[in-house]
């Protein structure tokens, strides 16, 4: 993977105690088109995903809150690499991810069965924009690719997945992460933080999970926690209201955190 810094960043992340600057059973869907062109030289990869014409001027203005240059670097994202993108939504990181790895890479937008009805349209626009990203439908529990994965990515999804209603074995679903990764893969998950002790109680009621609840059952499917950012942290928020209430809503306190796969 490339690990290029950019000094330009913003955003700090902290690894290892240092500061950085900077279906299953033949029911599986894809669709893919052509390979695209890649513009953007090396050392100016994330910058250019970022600034990337085809973004939506909606996600561009979530920028500031989401820090995408922050995000990229610590998911040490690079040309080449195979990315899925768990339940991508209107596709802000999947757009990021196609920019930066570029022609020779390809990012997998996985849209769970449960959900394709209503989303696999919305992915649809992201395969049709760029070239090198694939819809894949399929069980959470048993999802699989058509190569080894090169990273994981999980953005404010994970804590749904504890939803009786999503009927997801979320371990099951953790053990599928880590067979579809190359030894030495990442699987980086982002989501809003829960109050200390509240585990996954509260995962229907505020939509948040408690990170160190998250860590666990992850450490459990044999991947190895690698390293957290702070750069979507936010002390202010106190943990006990809904994410979706205004006053909140695009600020939560969030952890980000990167496993990886021994090997």
């Amino acid at each position: 993977m490339l690990k290029t810094l950019l000094f330009a960043a913003t955003a700090s992340v902290t690894l290892s105690g240092c500061l950085i600057i900077a279906t299953d059973g033949g029911e599986r869907t894809v669709v893919s088109h052509s390979a695209m062109a890649m513009p953007a030289p090396a050392e100016d990869l994330y910058a250019a995903a970022i600034a990337d014409p085809l973004r939506p001027a909606a996600e561009v203005e979530r920028d500031a809150l989401r820090h995408p240059l922050a995000m990229l670097e610590f998911a040490e994202i690079g040309r080449g690499d195979r990315v899925a993108d768990i339940r991508p939504g209107a596709g802000y990181f999947t757009r990021l991810f196609a920019r930066s790895v570029g022609d020779s890479g390809h990012v997998y937008a996985f849209v769970p069965n449960r959900t394709a009805t209503r989303e696999n349209a919305t992915a649809d626009v992201l395969v049709g924009d760029y070239g090198n990203v694939s819809r894949v439908n399929g069980d959470l529990d048993t999802m699989r690719f058509d190569q080894p994965l090169d990273l994981v990515f999980m953005s404010q999804e994970y804590h749904d997945f504890h939803i009786p209603g999503f009927g997801v074995d979320v371990a099951k679903m953790n053990a599928a992460v880590f067979a579809a990764l190359r030894p030495g893969g990442l699987f980086v998950v982002i989501d809003h933080q829960g109050a200390p002790g509240t585990g996954n109680s509260q995962v229907s009621t505020l939509h948040r999970i408690e990170g160190a609840f998250l860590r666990r059952e992850v450490e459990a499917a044999g991947f190895v926690f690698e390293a957290q950012s702070s750069a979507v942290a936010n002390p202010a928020d106190d943990h006990t209201v809904n994410v979706f209430e205004p006053a909140i809503r695009g600020r939560t306190d969030q952890f980000v955190y990167r496993f990886r796969k021994p090997g």
